[in-house]
C-alpha cells in the first residue's frame, strides 16, 4: 500500500504539527522529544510529507560537522504507516544531503532493518564524536544509550 503524499520543506505552520507527530513517537520511547520552539529553531533541517493539507510525516537532516550529517526526528503518522512515506522521507533527505555535499550521513535508530534497505551499516557510536559530545550528553538515556549507530557512504550509492 502506497499513501500518495508530497514530499517538501515546511512553512512556520507546519512547527506545531511536526512536534506533535515526533511527541506522539517519544511518548512511546522511539524518539527524543521536540518542544515547538525547538522546531521552530530547526525548522530548516525538516522535510514532511503531506497528503492533501495533512502532515503525515517529518523526518530532519541535521548538518553534524563538515561531511557528516544526520537524519533524525523520523515519524510517520500511526494511519500513514507501511505506506512508504518513511521511505520517501529518508530519500528526500538523502538527495539534500548529496546536494549539500554531505559524504557521511548517520542515523540513530531502533529500526535496523528499515535503515539497511537503503545500505546503512552499523557503526559504532563512539567513532561519532561530534553527535555524542554536542547531542548525546544532554540526552536522558546518555550514557546508556540503546539505539543503533548506523552510517551511509554516500559515495557508495
Amino acid at each position: 500500500m502506497t499513501t500518495a503524499c508530497h514530499i517538501g520543506k515546511p512553512t512556520v505552520e507546519d512547527a506545531p504539527h511536526i512536534a506533535a507527530l515526533v511527541n506522539a513517537l517519544s511518548e512511546k520511547g522511539l524518539l527524543l522529544p521536540r518542544s515547538v520552539n525547538d522546531v521552530y529553531e530547526r525548522l530548516r533541517d525538516f522535510s514532511v510529507a503531506k497528503h492533501g493539507n495533512r502532515l503525515i510525516g517529518c523526518a530532519a537532516l541535521h548538518v553534524v560537522w563538515g561531511g557528516l550529517g544526520e537524519i533524525r526526528s523520523l515519524a510517520v503518522a500511526e494511519d500513514s504507516r507501511n505506506a512508504g512515506v518513511g521511505r520517501a522521507l529518508v530519500l528526500f533527505c538523502l538527495q539534500e544531503a548529496a546536494q549539500l555535499g554531505i559524504r557521511q550521513v548517520f542515523v540513530l535508530t531502533y529500526q535496523t532493518d528499515f535503515f539497511a534497505r537503503f545500505g546503512f551499516r552499523r557503526h559504532p557510536k563512539e567513532a561519532l564524536p561530534q553527535k555524542v559530545w554536542k547531542d548525546c550528553v544532554h540526552c536522558p538515556k546518555f550514557p546508556n544509550c540503546d539505539e543503533t549507530a548506523m552510517l551511509l557512504e554516500l559515495a557508495d550509492q
